[in-house]
């Protein structure tokens, strides 16, 4: 049995396949979408994929992906220096800020901690984060995690640590769900959690 030789379009569907979210048969979509399109899309496309590394890179400050660095919310003398909202994912800063709920700072940790799998507090920006609360005189830091367990860890973690530093520390309210994840809730559900967040003693 003679076994065919990946094509093109095989191997575009495995790079697609590769990403969060999607399976063979949305992979096969977009694969054949492309090639249904004007060639001149696909070649804009791929140029804007090749160019992604050199033209985003991250905010010495706040961690987030930004063309210019420091980033244009670091930068913005408008918003409260005094309160840092921290995250998981450079993602989920846009996500918030498409909220248009929170008017601080913002502190992407990289990661959670999560043990079992070898991620540490050293792995991630923890530290940067300290240097920052010193450093900006902040009073609060709000805690926008998902409710996992690896979310709780980490923002039991950080509470404790700011603790230590008489800084407020509070978490999104319960209009996450648990185990819910921030890039899947609606701007309401957003304004909610921050105008109802719970001060963590």
């Amino acid at each position: 049995m003679n076994i065919r030789e990946p094509n093109a379009i095989d191997r575009l569907v495995t790079l697609f396949s590769k990403l969060p979210g999607i399976g063979k048969k949305s992979a096969s979509r977009l694969a054949y979408h492309i090639l249904d399109t004007d060639a001149s899309y696909a070649r804009s496309l791929a140029e804007q994929l090749a160019s992604l590394h050199e033209a985003i890179k991250r905010c010495s400050v706040c961690g987030s992906f930004t063309e210019t660095d420091p980033c244009p919310i670091c930068t913005d003398m408008t918003r409260d220096v005094h309160t840092i909202c921290v995250v998981e994912r450079a993602q989920d800063v846009r996500i918030i800020e498409e909220s248009r709920e929170f008017n601080g700072r913002f502190h992407v940790l990289g990661g959670l901690i999560a043990p079992l799998e070898g991620i540490h507090p050293s792995d991630l920006t923890i530290g940067q984060l300290l240097l920052r609360v010193k450093q900006n005189d902040v009073h609060e830091v709000i805690l926008a995690m998902n409710p996992t367990v690896e979310g709780d860890t980490t923002a039991l973690y950080l509470q404790k640590l700011m603790r230590e530093e008489d800084i407020e520390v509070s978490r999104l309210a319960s209009g996450l769900p648990v185990g819910g994840d921030l890039e899947y809730a609606d701007r309401l559900t957003l304004s909610r959690s921050f105008r109802g967040r719970v001060r963590m003693e």
